[in-house]
């Protein structure tokens, strides 16, 4: 059983960060019921998110679907709002509302500006979040303009695992008082909590904050950095401490004493382009035969593609295919409570008939609910001869 065997989610479809807290909390044992949008069925895209996870599509601008939803919430233990401010509210099922029918629930909130400020009701995305914080500004060459790192750090970083630390943290605090609360995460703030290396190094005066592709963890150094090799890939250098540098300089053949003072970051760029025409000289395996796994610090730049097959990726089973999608295994890793991936995405709809049964929802009554555009059950829709328009 995993570590939170036992305990309750519903997860208000979403995308990006709110699945990913609701896909870890099932991996670690709890049962989380997504609340699927009606009429939804063919735009759903999130197969990875909704792994482990049960299906009910329910009609929330529909009243008698907001009582279903409050009937669930009365037998959870964590609520995932993943809507712009004020929309669980405008519907009915607002915290206020959630936190009286269920005073033990958690009820997790996860937006990019947060639930409060100038921007709160405003649209937007991982690159808008990144760039009022000062992170996309810092990525970059010397130069060039700022470089788009994925969606990882604001939505997931920022967002999910957030989201995520602050349910967890509710729960245990829960322990003592008896009561649930709500747990505000923003993005935004999730994105300067993983500035805290920046900011400190901006604090001593170890960083550029105008300029990106000058210091020490944004390409600026040479021994810290990603060449070209032979065969146009590459591979990533990342020998900081003194020690890794010096076996590093060995290992290329470089002799330190005729070299210029590699702390000197006016002396990076030289270093640089001496290290970049070495790296030319042989493919990315030669040069991971020789330094991988050393103390030169020295990794292959994989695709995704190529990631799973990595042997330490491969022996650590870092990697999960799960009908026939290729996802993250369960992390963290537990010593006795296991987490594990329990069965892909369902279907849309798979579980709403058996989880209305568990609130006293007959099969009739739901069939009167689907004729009535309130909840979408695929095995009744099937049974029928034909999918219901929800789909």
């Amino acid at each position: 059983m995993g570590t939170l065997n036992g305990y309750t989610v519903i997860e208000l479809a979403g995308i990006g960060p709110g699945p990913m807290a609701g896909m870890m909390l099932a991996d670690m044992g709890a049962r989380v019921i997504v609340v699927e949008k009606f009429n939804e069925g063919q735009k759903r895209r999130n197969l990875i998110g909704m792994r482990g996870k049960e299906s009910i599509v329910v009609n929330l601008k529909d009243s008698r679907g907001v009582s279903i939803l409050l009937q669930l919430i009365d037998r959870a233990d964590v609520l995932i709002d993943p809507y712009r401010p004020g929309v669980c509210e405008r519907l009915g099922i607002g915290p206020d509302i959630c936190l009286e029918q269920n005073p033990e629930l958690v009820y997790g909130r996860v937006t990019g500006w947060g639930q409060d400020g100038p921007l709160a009701n405003v649209p937007g995305h991982d690159l808008g979040y990144l760039s009022i914080t000062g992170a996309l500004h810092a990525v970059g060459e010397h130069g060039g303009k700022p470089q788009i790192p994925l969606n990882m750090i604001a939505d997931m970083g920022g967002g999910g695992m957030l989201l995520l630390n602050g349910i967890l943290a509710a729960l245990l605090e829960r322990q003592q008082s008896g009561l649930g609360q709500v747990v505000d995460a923003a993005m935004v703030d999730g994105t300067i909590y993983q500035l805290l290396t920046i900011h400190e190094m901006a604090a001593e005066n170890n960083w550029n904050t105008e300029q990106r592709g000058v210091n020490l963890l944004d390409g600026g150094a040479h021994h810290y950095n990603v060449y070209e090799c032979s065969d146009g890939k590459y591979i990533s250098i990342c020998a900081l401490e003194d020690k890794f540098h010096t076996f590093l300089m060995k290992q290329l053949g470089l002799d330190k004493s005729t070299l210029p003072c590699h702390e000197d970051p006016a002396n990076w760029p030289i270093l640089r382009d001496r290290i970049s025409s070495i790296i030319k000289t042989r493919s990315r395996q030669e040069w991971c035969n020789m330094l991988e796994g050393s103390d030169a610090c020295v990794s292959p730049v994989l695709s995704l593609g190529e990631a799973p097959d990595h042997p330490a990726n491969k022996e650590r089973s870092s990697h999960a295919l799960v009908d026939d999608v290729l996802q993250a295994a369960p992390a963290p890793r537990f010593s006795r409570t296991e987490s594990k991936i329990h069965h892909g995405a369902p279907k849309y709809g798979e579980q709403t008939h058996s989880i209305l049964r568990e609130i006293g929802i007959d099969t009739v009554k739901t069939e009167d609910l689907m004729d009535a555009g309130t909840v979408f059950d695929r095995e009744l829709s099937l049974n029928h001869g034909s999918l219901n328009q929800a789909t």
